[in-house]
């Protein structure tokens, strides 16, 4: 808990059977998280054996994407505060005192990598990843004149339940480009946020996306054309993001949840029969 507030953690994971009990092991060490939500999915092989034994709750998510495992991850949670990371080595749990401190201001903290003295040896941001989310990010920062932005593709961030339950019902992305689309979101809906930079090191293993350099660009490239759909879109039709009643209340926030479900049933109702 923090400043009485309950703080809940969300793990996707897909390839970090090698790094996941760790990470676990650092965010509980902080002694203010409540909370730990391991989202499986498909991850590899003995995935599960790792995360038995720790306070962390499994959640299996069939649908594959970054995307899915998080909304699925915003679902599973309880807390006030919920905090987004990755289980691979590359952040590093004590980061959540910079995120909780600002989260007493702002709806939304991002955290940011490429500030050079907390890049690690070793860790995977060299001159083509860092300047290539440094320019997303001021392309964001531009077109959309927000407050100051240095990395598009950080996944440590921080969000008030408040903010996550207005922001929810809008979610489209189910792969690798969703950071950008909640970023984008929220700024869309004048949310109040920050980005801050947060220790990047060495990953534990092998990223099929930051590993593969033309994975990477291509990515890039889908991040920016999600980008400017969204700009298009909203001075197309503004109101479409406008969100005037702000749940705040045990009552508002369980209406919500409430069509949040709704929403997930008629999807699976859509969805083909094999």
């Amino acid at each position: 808990m923090w400043q009485g507030k309950t703080v809940s953690v969300v793990l996707p994971t897909y390839n970090e059977k090698d790094s996941i009990r760790a990470s676990i092991r650092e965010f509980e060490a902080t002694g203010v998280v409540d909370e730990i939500v391991v989202i499986n999915n498909n991850a590899a092989p003995g995935t599960s054996e790792e995360v038995a034994g720790t306070s962390a709750r499994e959640v299996h998510e069939p649908e594959q994407g970054y995307g899915a495992a998080m909304q699925r991850g915003f679902r599973e949670t309880s807390g006030e505060l919920v905090i987004v990371s990755e289980p691979d080595g590359t952040f590093h749990g004590h980061d959540v005192f910079k995120m909780l401190a600002y989260a007493m201001d702002f709806d939304v903290v991002y955290g940011s990598r490429t500030v050079k003295e907390l890049i690690w040896e070793g860790a995977n941001m060299g001159l083509f990843l860092k300047w290539g989310n440094y320019a997303v990010a001021k392309l964001v920062e531009f077109l959309f004149n927000t407050t100051s932005l240095t990395d598009v593709g950080c996944t440590m961030r921080c969000i008030r339940r408040e903010a996550l339950h207005r922001v929810q019902p809008f979610f489209t992305v189910s792969g690798s480009f969703f950071g950008p689309e909640f970023m984008v979101l929220t700024i869309l809906m004048k949310m109040r946020m920050i980005q801050i930079p947060v220790n990047y090191t060495e990953r534990v293993g092998h990223s099929s996306v930051t590993g593969n350099k033309w994975v990477a660009f291509a990515l890039g490239l889908r991040m920016i054309r999600l980008i400017l759909e969204y700009r298009t879109r909203s001075w197309l039709r503004p109101s479409q993001f406008r969100s005037d009643v702000v749940p705040t209340t045990s009552r508002d926030l369980a209406a919500v949840d409430l069509r949040l479900e709704e929403m997930e049933e008629e999807k699976d109702e859509s969805e083909p029969r094999a």
